[in-house]
């Protein structure tokens, strides 16, 4: 499983938006030369293959095929000639230009890369289009590039790209090629063939629960249940009796055990009987969870955004106050967690699927006792994300289990202990107020409570008390409103550990958010959408997104009984959406979801059908998680441990759902989470329109809708 060394192709740097990072080591040897390696993202050798070196993770969102598409455009290539390869761990090669840090996450593989990857493509074909003229002794502005060759067409010649690969190593540009003109792109803004798809289909695509299949041993384990807590105690004898059972590893809060398959491990930690001691947290449940939220949420939090005098907007006009809350959620990932690792003397290698593929070399040599640059990362695509392995606990439990080990381990989860052993999206608790003179809203105060994942991740206290993430989504509002304040409350669950979750702090934002103007809205006698519209003489992109989806959805046309739509209009990661949800409720309380239509305006677009895929992807995993989705606790243990008990929206109840993409020139916002914060505000103004029941808190209560209950 040795991947081929990366040092060769980094031969003058990367082009990282728009900059040339020097002083990388040149290629050296004959087989170096031959290859030709202008930065760190291209590889092209003799035989006129184009490998891009892929600094962002894979992970179904399609990502290898559009920045595929931004270097192939640029250095006139052909897709069919480019091939992919996972990016090393390299954080000044490969970070993004914001963060300085290689990850996959917050909706930003495109905006980070799409001016990088274009600039890489154009100064690489620069560079081959001189090497050629100097070969043919003409003027670099005769020749012209196509499908990977330099065509100079007064003499009829040409020449491949792998042809002039040792010829163009020695050309030094003096600046930055310019890009292409819009109207000379032939791959950026057209849809493209999903590259990943053929291997998926026929199984060759290799995970990283693939990686060495049948030739290495296999370990599964079992982490202490409560958070904080340890093994008390014991025997290892039950599982070392079974037939294919190697080893058992007893660390302080883990256990594992090593067999020739996956069976035989399974079958060795079902023989034990582990004696826990559950720690400090050991008698919270869920009710003690949402009693904390709920008490710290009454008290003034720290100030995010203040324009106006909220209070006094307040207290002019129709007034409501409402609170909404969110639960606590699991990735869920198709793919359970996963990491083959080999210790050895002074070295370890790791072959997993990662979303920060240097926080985790680091994790590894953290765990291992060694230097990062003793740690040897090959990432693979994943079987899912949504954020899970933005977080490195994995690889930190799988290394300490394998330093146990003699030769290299797979250590895969059961989905129970993936799903048990998570970084759970916080629970959250809104407390707002909002207050409409005249048709508008005057006065608006947000107050956001919630666990801060980026105090938990980085382990440095809060700039002035704020976590931006937990109130992104809330401080730059669509709307034109005078008088408004948003402010955020710390408050720190000790049961579980919280994560990033796709959509982040705007998946409990919008919702809030669009649900409060809502209630206004009807408050106020006015139709949802021409309040909306009325309030947005400053964003006009999204005033676009709103009157087209409703358009595009039949907005006003008259619905049957029970039935209703919902609206939510957003600018969230770069990007404008609205969406209506159409939904039917039965006397019994259960939701039909029959239609969702969205209009997104995401800038420049580099594949229309990738985008497509996005939005419709993320609507329906929100869908999931406000019909279904709650993580309860009892005793400091998570309840639920698999799809039985954790439900997933099924074939037969996903929508139709139709996307409409405005044209625009505005730089490239994000796509792969915008859906989902888009989901949960429509559907639930939604059902609000089909039954009269405004619901405040998810997951969907079907008691409530049926009027076995109150709300």
């Amino acid at each position: 499983m040795n991947r081929p060394s990366r040092r060769g192709f980094l031969a003058t740097g990367a082009a990282v938006a728009g900059a040339l990072l020097v002083g990388v080591e040149p290629a050296r040897g004959a087989g170096a030369r031959a290859t030709f390696a202008p930065n760190a993202f291209i590889r092209i050798d003799p035989a006129n293959r184009v490998t891009l070196i892929i600094p962002q993770e894979e992970m179904g969102q399609g990502v290898y095929t559009a920045l595929s598409q931004l270097l192939a455009d640029e250095l006139d290539a052909s897709l069919a000639q480019v091939a992919v390869e996972a990016a090393p761990p390299n954080d000044a090669l490969y970070g993004g230009p914001k963060s300085h840090m290689q990850s996959t996450g917050g909706s930003t593989s495109i905006r980070n890369f799409y001016t990088g990857l274009r600039q890489a493509g154009a100064n690489a074909r620069a560079m081959l289009v001189q090497a050629a003229a100097s070969q043919w002794k003409v003027d670099p502005a005769a020749c012209r590039t196509a499908d990977g060759e330099v065509l100079h067409d007064a003499s009829g010649r040409r020449l491949t790209y792998g042809t002039l690969a040792a010829r163009a190593n020695a050309i030094k540009l003096a600046g930055n090629a310019p890009l292409k003109d819009a109207k000379a792109l032939r791959l950026i803004g057209r849809p493209v063939k999903r590259l990943d798809a053929p291997d998926k289909v026929t199984g060759r695509a290799e995970y990283g629960i693939d990686v060495m299949a049948g030739r290495i041993r296999v370990a599964t384990l079992a982490q202490s249940p409560t958070v904080g807590g340890k093994v008390r105690h014991v025997d290892p004898a039950p599982a070392l009796a079974l037939p294919g059972v190697r080893q058992v590893v007893v660390l302080d809060d883990v256990v594992a055990v090593v067999g020739d398959h996956m069976w035989a491990a399974q079958k060795g930690l079902a023989a034990l009987a582990i004696d826990w001691a559950p720690g400090a947290n050991g008698a919270i449940g869920s009710a003690e969870i949402w009693g904390q939220l709920r008490r710290e949420s009454a008290r003034k939090g720290v100030i995010a955004n203040s324009v106006g005098d909220a209070d006094s907007a307040l207290g002019q006009g129709s007034r409501i106050d409402a609170v909404y809350e969110m639960p606590l959620l699991a990735h869920a990932t198709m793919e359970p967690l996963n990491v083959v690792v080999h210790c050895s003397p002074g070295k370890c290698e790791l072959w997993t699927g990662t979303q920060v593929q240097t926080r985790a070399q680091k994790a590894a040599a953290a765990a291992a006792g060694l230097q990062p640059e003793q740690v040897v990362l090959n990432n693979h695509m994943l079987g899912g994300g949504f954020g899970r392995r933005l977080d490195t606990d994995m690889i930190t439990v799988a290394v300490r289990i394998a330093k146990q080990v003699k030769g290299p381990v797979k250590i895969v989860w059961s989905r129970e202990e993936d799903m048990r052993h998570d970084v759970y999206r916080p629970a959250y608790r809104n407390v707002m107020a909002g207050s409409v003179r005249d048709g508008r809203i005057q006065g608006w105060t947000h107050r956001i409570a919630a666990a801060s994942v980026s105090l938990r991740m980085s382990g440095k206290p809060l700039v002035g008390g704020l976590d931006k993430g937990s109130v992104d989504g809330a401080t730059e509002l669509v709307y034109d409103i005078p008088n408004q304040r948003v402010e955020y409350v710390h408050v720190e669950p000790r049961a579980v550990n919280v994560g990033y979750w796709r959509g982040v702090g705007p998946n409990n934002c919008v919702f809030a958010i669009e649900s409060l103007v809502d209630e206004l809205a009807h408050a106020a006698g006015k139709d949802p959408v021409a309040f909306r519209l009325a309030m947005m003489g400053k964003s006009p992109r999204a005033a676009g997104v709103l009157r087209l989806a409703a358009a595009k959805a039949g907005w006003g046309s008259p619905l049957g009984h029970r039935v209703g739509r919902g609206v939510c209009v957003q600018n969230v990661f770069g990007s404008y959406v609205a969406a209506v949800c159409e939904v039917e409720v039965d006397d019994h309380g259960d939701v039909r979801v029959r239609r969702y239509v969205a209009a997104v305006d995401c800038g420049l677009v580099v594949n229309p059908d990738t985008v497509v895929a996005q939005i419709q992807g993320g609507l329906i995993f929100g869908l999931t998680a406000a019909l279904h989705g709650d993580i309860t606790v009892r005793n400091g243990r998570v309840q639920q441990g698999n799809f039985n008990d954790y439900r997933m929206l099924r074939i037969h109840e996903a929508p139709a759902i139709d996307v409409h993409l405005v044209r625009s020139d505005a730089p490239p916002g994000g796509i792969g989470e915008p859906g989902v914060s888009a989901s949960t505000p429509s559907l639930v103004n939604a059902i609000a329109a089909a039954t009269g029941i405004r619901l405040r808190r998810l997951p969907i209560d079907r008691d409530i809708l049926a009027g076995r209950k109150r709300a």
